[in-house]
């Protein structure tokens, strides 16, 4: 199937209300992530499922026995590029599996100041072509990180686009930042967002460690967007970050990628992170974002259904 088959409009707004509680309801099971983390169950974890990943750590996560057969959901988790909590990367990678009906890795990147970019790109680089090398049809990969892995897994499209390697399936930025440039506007979110803007001019400057933060591919917005896979972008409507997930969205629908952008009315940066309770809270938010995803996943075409 070619993409102009596909079933995805070039760009698909979409805006997710939310009741006025929700929003508070959201950041309080956020905040309870650090004081009181959910314990993921031993038998989830999975010796590994393929034999090796590029030489970089990581888990093996799989929901109901999802077989690699399916494909696999590559995780890149957030933090600023310089933050790792594995337990609950763990969790994330779980509600990922199911959500797309495959095993995940999350990926235990390098981290920034020791390792400033390319480091951490150049890490999932090497997961994904370990991937490719090992028979996984890149059609069954998956792309999915949050905040700073959002920006590392945009940046890792734009770096195979140029190495003309095989694109993914489709990838799942959610709360990516997209421009690592210093801005002198107002940004979005009224002083409402769980980030404060101030903070994002020491994160850019650790990450890049002397990168110019006004090109590609470390910060995606000013890449070539063309030959990108079907993506599915998901922002919070109060995240500082909106107008830039936007402008992203515009650019890469107007290179002739497919796009489906999710904003989430009233939600803060990396408001997904209500899925790692979700079983519990049966929080709204959290299971649209699950559904949503579920349902995107399977409108992307397999190598099977190709002609």
């Amino acid at each position: 199937m070619s993409r102009a088959e596909r079933t995805f409009p070039l760009l698909n707004v979409t805006r997710i209300p939310a009741s006025p509680e929700e929003p508070d309801a959201v950041r309080a099971q956020m905040g309870q992530v650090f004081s009181d983390p959910p314990v993921l169950d031993g038998d989830a974890l999975l010796d590994p499922v393929l034999p090796e990943a590029g030489g970089v750590p990581g888990t093996w996560v799989a929901a109901g026995g999802a077989p690699v057969e399916a494909g696999v959901t590559l995780y890149v988790h957030g933090g600023g590029f310089s933050f790792s909590n594995p337990p609950m990367e763990r969790i994330m990678a779980y509600r990922l599996s199911r959500a797309t009906g495959r095993p995940a890795f999350a990926v235990d990147y390098r981290l920034a100041p020791a390792h400033p970019y390319p480091a951490a790109v150049e890490d999932v680089l090497a997961v994904y072509r370990s991937l490719l090398g090992q028979g996984v049809p890149a059609e069954r990969i998956l792309l999915v990180g949050e905040s700073a892995g959002g920006t590392l897994i945009l940046s890792a499209l734009l770096m195979l686009a140029e190495a003309g390697d095989p694109m993914p399936a489709g990838a799942v930025p959610v709360s990516p930042v997209t421009d690592l440039a210093p801005k002198t506007a107002v940004a979005a979110g009224g002083g409402r967002d769980s980030i404060d803007p101030s903070i994002m001019g020491p994160v850019a400057t650790q990450y890049l460690a002397g990168a110019r933060p006004d090109q590609a591919p470390q910060s995606p917005i000013y890449g070539d967007l063309r030959g990108l896979p079907a993506l599915l972008l998901a922002v919070g409507g109060d995240e500082v970050l909106l107008d830039d997930v936007h402008r992203f969205a515009d650019a890469a629908c107007a290179a002739g990628a497919p796009v489906d952008l999710d904003v989430y009315e009233g939600m803060p940066h990396a408001f997904h992170a209500a899925v790692l309770f979700a079983e519990d809270a049966h929080l709204p938010t959290a299971t649209t974002f699950l559904s949503r995803l579920t349902d995107w996943a399977a409108r992307l075409p397999m190598p099977a259904d190709r002609t």
